[in-house]
């Protein structure tokens, strides 16, 4: 298993699964359609046949001798109302997946209030939010007369690709023939010879050694998060919470009006909903430090040879650390401190350093981990995850998926994730928070949306 993979598993707890959640409102769809679908199109990844096993020193993905599809689909017919439903996820967030078994679950509630209800249970483990979101964009099609086209995965085997592109980059940089076509050991003269380049890339690599330093450092003293209600140690138990959806447009209005992306603007509105849940006030507040831990895709940023391919499970993600400006007295300041952190990060290495950091975890002994979890986790006070989905309505086996909401683990001593999903011109927000953190994660919501309503719409 790849470090980045088995990482999710040193973070595993009782009390703090390491999965990620989706929910799906779909009209009309029925235990039969769902088996079958899940059958023919979700098992074509044949990871999903295959559970993570612990051989020291490291974690390995082995097919499960007894895999059944029935002991991962569970049909509920409650007839849920949205307050029943909502205590219903709760329970299943808190419920960590069996380890003798492939760590993924579906759950459908086809009776639910408001349209049938599908829930899947995923181990970080086995993907990113990007890695489940390219699944279920080849696995449902715009038109419910289509089926999907390209699916599925072989489940290949974990190190070797990473070791040989590995071995090919230091020989690029190192090997070949650095001598004469006569055999000799005199190196060759001229500008452009094989001496010359080498000399550029020990010149680069010189550079690129010092950036790589000097952001590692940068990182590593990024400040801690101001003691908060925010810290509290943890109880272990979760609440999850949705919005309603709200038009897309209306946060790429703002954004238009104010020259920021939309990520700028959601971001803007978890600091407002933040800021009143720290429980500090006057010049304590003024000097608070605290950051969201944001996921960003590294999929572009990897050597070609190192790359995904389209529909590969895995995670591709690095972390960086957004400075929140939980003391920001207007809707509009807030905003402008978001824009100018966030043009800072994306010039940085932090997503590349953070993801190799934590892809360490699994490779080094026990006693180091905590320490090493320790420089992520000490850093934030939530996980904030943006995932963006089709702008078009979709379909599962045939049935129109209404409304896709999710809910992402948070790892160490943070209690407080924010999701945040576009689908179909409509965009939710999602919160999951400990009940020592937060004890009112509907208020949260309603304040994510109220600061949208301080800001002026663009034309």
């Amino acid at each position: 298993m790849l470090p980045a993979d088995s990482a999710w598993l040193a973070l595993e707890s009782p009390r703090s699964p390491m999965a990620i959640t989706v929910m799906m409102r779909v009209d009309g769809l029925t235990a039969p359609r769902l088996r079958e679908f899940l059958r023919v199109y979700w098992m074509a990844w044949e990871r999903f046949r295959y559970m993570p096993v612990k051989r020291a020193p490291a974690w390995w993905w082995e097919p499960d001798p007894a895999f059944d599809l029935r002991h991962h689909l569970d049909v509920v017919l409650n007839r849920f109302t949205e307050g029943e439903l909502q205590d219903w996820v709760s329970a299943r967030v808190n419920q960590p997946l069996p380890f003798y078994r492939p760590l993924w679950k579906f759950w459908l509630a086809p009776n639910a209030e408001g349209g049938a209800v599908l829930l899947l249970r995923l181990h970080h483990c086995y993907a990113d939010g990007v890695s489940l979101t390219g699944i279920f964009d080849r696995l449902c099609p715009e038109s419910p007369q289509q089926h999907p086209a390209v699916y599925g995965a072989r489940q290949t085997g974990g190190l070797s690709p990473w070791v040989s592109a590995a071995k090919s980059h230091i020989e690029q940089l190192v090997g070949g023939d650095l001598t004469s076509e006569t055999g000799t050991d005199e190196p060759p003269e001229g500008p452009g010879s094989q001496w010359d380049q080498a000399g550029v890339l020990l010149d680069q690599l010189a550079r690129n050694g010092l950036k790589l330093v000097n952001e590692f450092s940068d990182f590593l003293a990024e400040p801690e998060d101001t003691p908060s209600d925010l810290k509290r140690p943890l109880l272990g138990r979760r609440h999850c919470r949705w919005s309603e959806p709200v038009p897309l447009e209306r946060f790429r209005s703002v954004a238009r009006a104010a020259n920021v992306t939309i990520n700028d603007v959601l971001l803007s509105c978890v600091a407002a909903a933040v800021r009143p849940r720290l429980g500090l006030s006057g010049t304590a507040l003024d000097d608070a430090v605290m950051h969201a831990a944001v996921p960003v895709d590294i999929r572009s940023r990897l050597p070609d040879d190192l790359r995904p391919e389209p529909g590969a499970l895995g995670n591709y993600f690095g972390t960086v650390f957004v400075p929140l400006p939980v003391d920001g007295e207007s809707a509009l300041e807030r905003l402008y401190r978001i824009k100018q952190e966030t043009r800072r990060l994306k010039k940085s290495w932090q997503p590349g350093i953070a993801w190799s950091l934590s892809a360490c975890s699994t490779l080094v002994p026990e006693p180091l981990r905590q320490p090493l979890s320790d420089i992520f986790y000490r850093k934030a006070s939530a996980v904030v995850s943006n995932v963006p989905g089709t702008p078009e309505v979709r379909y599962i086996a045939g049935c129109r998926i209404n409304e896709q909401m999710f809910w992402v683990p948070q790892a160490g001593n943070i209690g407080l994730g924010i999701s945040i999903v576009s689908y179909a011109g409509q965009v939710q927000f999602g919160v999951v928070a400990d009940e020592a953190i937060l004890a009112d994660p509907e208020d949260f919501l309603q304040d994510c949306l109220q600061e949208l309503s301080q800001f002026p719409s663009g034309s």
